[in-house]
């Protein structure tokens, strides 16, 4: 990586950031500090009289309006100093922040209730836990190591929820996630219920939290 933790103070200064925008900033600390890869994203935008969004990529028909990769230009890889985010983003004013899933982690979704619960559970146990992220629609987003979405099926199985009705879902290579502060689809920003630190930014494997996310996952939609 090309600057330090201390790097990281010196950029937050109000000398560095002059000239810089606060999306450049956080992009820089996702792949500079955490080593994850940043994708330009689409921002949802208010249809004409009041109708639903449509989105910034210029498809009137898109299907995900304001929540997908913007194809056009190149994201920004893990280790990508201040000035490769800040050159970045000033060639796509105004996108969303989003992450790639599937190289530095996977993402084990449910309900914002059932994850609320979980983690208070997970804190209290001590387990060792990554970042938590929440949607403004309502979903807990965790990080796992990745390779959790290829060995799901297996994991359900042995700790026996396969056969259980569950609103869990695992995210894996090819996916992307919206990252806090972005705004996902217009329906506000995405927040950090736990945010990444040195000691969270290494997500644990999976079967660490999956008990867990399935019981209050199934115990909530029951």
């Amino acid at each position: 990586m090309d600057f330090t933790i201390g790097g990281i103070r010196d950029m937050r200064s109000g000398s560095r950031r002059r000239g810089r925008t606060s999306e450049s900033t956080t992009v820089a600390e996702y792949t500079g500090l955490w080593g994850w890869d940043v994708v330009p994203g689409a921002r949802a935008t208010r249809g004409s009289g009041g109708g639903r969004n449509e989105c910034s990529c210029g498809d009137h028909g898109c299907s995900s309006p304001g929540a997908h990769p913007l194809t056009f230009t190149p994201g920004v890889p893990a280790g990508a100093t201040l000035d490769d985010a800040a050159a970045a983003w000033e060639r796509v004013p105004g996108a969303a922040v989003l992450l790639s899933v599937g190289r530095s982690f996977d993402i084990l979704e449910v309900s914002e209730y059932a994850g609320g619960h979980a983690l208070v559970r997970l804190e209290r146990m001590g387990l060792p836990l990554g970042p938590v992220a929440v949607t403004p629609h309502g979903r807990a987003q965790f990080f796992v190591a990745p390779g959790a979405a290829a060995e799901l099926p297996e994991l359900l199985y042995r700790m026996g929820w396969d056969d259980a009705e569950l609103d869990l879902n695992c995210l894996g290579p090819g996916d992307h996630i919206t990252a806090p502060p972005s705004d996902l689809g217009g329906l506000g920003p995405v927040r950090w219920l736990r945010p990444p630190t040195l000691d969270t930014a290494r997500p644990p494997h999976a079967r660490l939290v999956l008990g867990t996310l399935a019981y209050l996952s199934h115990r909530a939609g029951a």
